[in-house]
């Protein structure tokens, strides 16, 4: 139960947030960076223009102090006063543009990363989404997408000011008194220190909060959905939950606690460092002032000066805690980009010939073995943190052993056999949801590997058990399989799935919003939709895993008698469940143990008193006396 499953996740938790960001994790920014470089060539030259703004107000209110109050000329304070309110006009215009240019480039940024990584996801093959955590996975799009683009903007905005401020306040502070300046050289090396020492234990802090950040999303995500609600209403007990939520909640409770402990005392000890020294340069300042060495103008300049100097080196210091933070969030970000995919289109792919110039295409498999594929080549352990506490089987057994069959074009090709007997991993073949580890899979005489992908998804049109349906309405759903169709087509297409009452009988029709999954129509209605966007597409080859399965007998009928029509002149390869499937069937192959075991048509099969007519005898016989009986 769920309530058992909590410690074991925590504890991978723990393995995962150990890592290291990888070597050139920084060199690999750069590119990000380019396409912006002229934004960010404006931005530092703003950012450099606060910094000579920040320097040169100390050095005014000196001439204030020393040239206009102490011999008492107005006019030179009156002159010096509008110098520096002018030089704050212009701060605060160099300011709006240095937040309006950073922020700019900072939803750039994060546009590009992101839309990069969607678009890597979806690239991955099926199993690397049946062992991923959704929640995990749309942290990686969020969090740490938004945590990677202040490496490039507000580190480097950061830095640029920080180290200009720095030269600029020692040479302004060198000019005005170099025995003050080497005092504050002396003490810089304290600020720095405190960085250095808990930087790396606040870089793995980070990993391990985003980390944590992500399960918990996963399980929120999980629990929320309709399908896991539900779940957990049948067989949940809602304390065991409670707990499971209590764990991880407190584990990012007490991360979240221990970081704010470790920034505050960061920034408590950098104050208190800040403090003492101010204290010393007026003490050593003053009895210089007293000696005459220079005047009190000069003495408040540097003071002011010491506590701009103050600040960038504060910033100095923190700097090295948010870049290593920021770098961990690019390289969780570089992780998931860096995952391969396994279904990749060959350069000089050709497309699908039209159904058109061929006909519907004869679909055949040329001794096709098959396993799934490890982890380690599809998925990563961070985002799925539960299978990874489990150590995984080295042994991978063969689904599919030497399959060689051919579906003949344009006719009804039916799969039949016992439960995990691989008849879905051959419909998932077709496709190319996965490719073969040996064999060939061919569509119309060529190497469905040497096609492009965009073509063989418009060949082929595929309906599973499992309807589903995005949360929108169904007018998006049908039109999701055929972007440019018209409304007398999507209304065809629903009439000819026997589905048209009833979405003319819903309050908003085909604008109905059919919920999250689809969970606002009933399992056949669903599946009917689903049946309508395949109809809407007319693909060449239908893949279908017996569609009817949850329809009730009237519906089935219906849906039935717009399959016959829909199939007609298609290849199909249907996973048959019903008997009026395979009574239909041109051939049947019975796969056993990822073999195929016989194949015939239905009497051929019976009268060879082989599987074939055990599987009847189980499986379709029950619904031949059901159907008598009615």
């Amino acid at each position: 139960m769920a309530g058992g499953t909590g410690p074991a996740r925590l504890r991978l938790g723990d393995s995962v947030t150990r890592q290291q960001v990888r070597p050139g994790t920084l060199r690999r920014i750069i590119p990000y960076a380019k396409p912006y470089r002229w934004r960010l060539g404006l931005l530092m030259l703003v950012t450099a223009s606060d910094a000579v703004i920040t320097v040169t107000n100390p050095l005014i209110l000196r001439s204030i102090i020393d040239d206009g109050v102490v011999p008492r000329r107005l006019s030179v304070v009156v002159a010096l006063s509008l110098t520096i309110a002018a030089l704050a006009l212009l701060d605060a215009l160099v300011l709006y543009v240095q937040i309006r240019c950073s922020a700019r480039i900072s939803q750039d940024l994060i546009y590009d990363l992101r839309t990069q990584v969607f678009r890597h996801v979806q690239r991955q093959p099926l199993a690397f989404f049946t062992r991923a955590q959704t929640g995990s996975l749309v942290s990686r799009l969020n969090t740490d997408v938004v945590g990677a683009q202040f490496a490039v903007t507000s580190l480097l905005s950061q830095a640029v000011s920080t180290i200009l401020t720095l030269v600029l306040v020692f040479a302004a502070m060198f000019y005005l008194s170099w025995q003050m300046t080497v005092a504050a050289l002396v003490v810089v090396p304290l600020f720095l220190l405190p960085g250095r020492m808990i930087g790396k234990r606040l870089q793995r802090l980070a990993r391990e909060q985003m980390q944590l950040d992500a399960d918990i999303a996963s399980l929120m995500n999980e629990r929320f959905n309709v399908a896991g609600a539900l779940l957990v209403k049948l067989y949940g007990r809602p304390d065991d939950e409670s707990g499971l939520f209590e764990r991880r909640a407190g584990r990012v409770r007490d991360i979240a606690t221990v970081n704010a402990v470790y920034g505050r005392s960061f920034f408590l000890l950098m104050g208190l460092l800040t403090s003492l020294i101010t204290a010393l340069m007026y003490g050593l300042g003053g009895s210089l002032v007293i000696d005459g060495r220079f005047q009190l103008g000069t003495l408040v300049a540097l003071v002011t000066l010491l506590s701009r100097l103050f600040g960038p080196i504060n910033q100095l210091s923190n700097m090295q805690v948010d870049v290593l933070t920021a770098l961990v969030s690019f390289d969780r970000v570089f992780e998931v980009l860096d995952l391969e995919p396994l279904i990749t289109q060959r350069p000089g792919a050709r497309p699908v010939r039209s159904a058109g110039d061929t006909g519907a295409p004869e679909i055949e498999f040329d001794g096709v073995s098959f396993c799934y594929p490890a982890a380690g080549e599809v998925s990563l352990a961070s985002l799925e943190s539960v299978a990874a506490v489990v150590p995984e089987r080295t042994d991978r057994t063969k689904v599919l052993d030497g399959v060689s069959f051919r579906a003949p074009a344009g006719r009804l090709t039916a799969l039949v056999g016992r439960s995990g007997s691989g008849k879905t991993t051959v419909t998932r073949l077709v496709p190319r949801l996965y490719d073969p580890d040996s064999g060939t899979v061919r569509i119309g005489g060529h190497d469905i590997r040497d096609v492009t992908l965009e073509s063989l998804r418009e060949t082929i049109g595929v309906v599973s058990q499992e309807a589903h349906l995005f949360h929108d309405t169904i007018r998006a759903n049908l039109a999701y399989a055929r972007p440019g169709a018209t409304e007398r087509e999507i209304v065809e297409a629903c009439r000819a799935a026997q589905v048209w009452d009833v979405v003319c009988a819903l309050p908003e029709g085909l604008d109905t919003v059919v919920g999250d999954r689809g969970y606002r129509l009933s399992g056949g209605e669903k599946q009917r939709i689903t049946m309508a966007r395949l109809l809407l597409k007319s693909p060449s080859v239908v893949v279908l895993d017996e569609a009817t399965a949850h329809l009730d007998s009237e519906s089935e009928a219906a849906v039935q008698r717009a399959l016959t029509t829909a199939l007609e002149g298609r290849t199909s390869l249907v996973i048959a469940h019903r008997l009026a499937t395979v009574r239909e069937a041109s051939q049947i192959l019975v796969i056993d143990e990822g073999r195929i075991a016989e194949r015939g048509t239905h009497e051929e099969l019976l009268a060879a008193k082989g599987l074939y007519a055990e599987v009847y005898r189980t499986q379709f016989a029950p619904q031949k006396t059901a159907t008598a009986e009615q």
